[in-house]
């Protein structure tokens, strides 16, 4: 309602309050009304709307929390470890793995850790992943019989009768297939420190994973079997040598001549050192 609508019209003394009020406002300098049309503040309700100070902007999202970085935790976590069991317990805690949620159990290793002969295969399959252990089933049998026919046994105490057999990756991937690189990258860690706790003589890679990812394969084990590398672990220097995984001796027994004759250039190694 404006004043002209009013049914009363304002007193003498209201008319001369708004005089004055606004013979005040032109003496500090006002010389124009602020807004085009006069609004009667008596008519107001009680509660305003809000005013509108320029255009509406989009709430900020808070800045987005760093990305974790699973090959790192697995490196601090590794580097921890001061022992063999100390280091299984380590793997077990971590959950940068990919492939550990669709395995049974973490296959960590078998055999003697005081052993002075590694063998490092790829990853556990079936049987491996229902045990909870390294080469159990039809290839492990195999590995153990190419074992006996160096004087190895995995079971023995003493150092130079035994072996000690871990793998690259300790979870089992699904249909038993190669592991990709991405999964091998937060478990290889766990594999490195491992070595520099043991530190075995000599190594034995089997598999075209541990010959690439240790080793520095470029090419298939077809071609990279027979090679010798030295490995570095955190000042432990190991000789490695590829050969053929025993599931791949298993599906081609033509092959076995030549993972025979690693064997024995393995044990001729063993035997100088």
């Amino acid at each position: 309602m404006t004043l002209s609508e009013s049914p009363e019209p304002p007193s003498d003394d209201l008319r001369a309050l708004w005089r004055a009020a606004l013979e005040w406002q032109i003496e500090l300098g006002a010389d124009e009304a602020i807004g085009e049309i006069a609004i009667d503040r008596t008519s107001l309700p009680s509660k305003a709307p809000p005013v509108a100070l320029g255009r509406k902007r989009k709430p900020v999202p808070p800045p987005a929390a760093p990305k974790a970085d699973p090959v790192a935790d697995a490196r601090a976590l590794a580097a921890k470890a001061d022992n063999v069991a100390t280091l299984r317990e380590a793997l077990k805690a971590y959950d940068g793995s990919p492939l550990k949620k669709g395995a049974r159990n973490t296959v960590f290793a078998d055999g003697n850790p005081k052993a002075d002969l590694m063998i490092v295969g790829e990853a556990p399959g079936r049987d491996e992943d229902r045990q909870g252990l390294p080469f159990v089933g039809r290839s492990g049998q195999l590995l153990d019989r190419m074992l006996a026919a160096i004087g190895r046994d995995r079971k023995a105490e003493a150092p130079g009768e035994s072996a000690y057999i871990t793998n690259v990756v300790f979870y089992r991937p699904l249909e038993n297939r190669t592991p990709t690189d991405q999964e091998v990258a937060p478990l290889l860690p766990f594999t490195l420190r491992h070595i520099a706790l043991v530190k075995p003589k000599a190594i034995l890679c089997v598999g075209n994973v541990p010959s690439k990812h240790l080793m520095g394969a470029t090419t298939g084990i077809t071609r990279f079997r027979g090679a010798w590398a030295d490995l570095e672990v955190e000042g432990v220097k190991v000789p490695a040598l590829a050969s053929f995984h025993p599931a791949y001796l298993l599906r081609s027994p033509d092959q076995k001549r030549l993972a025979w004759r690693d064997l024995l250039e393995l044990e001729a190694r063993l035997a100088q050192s």
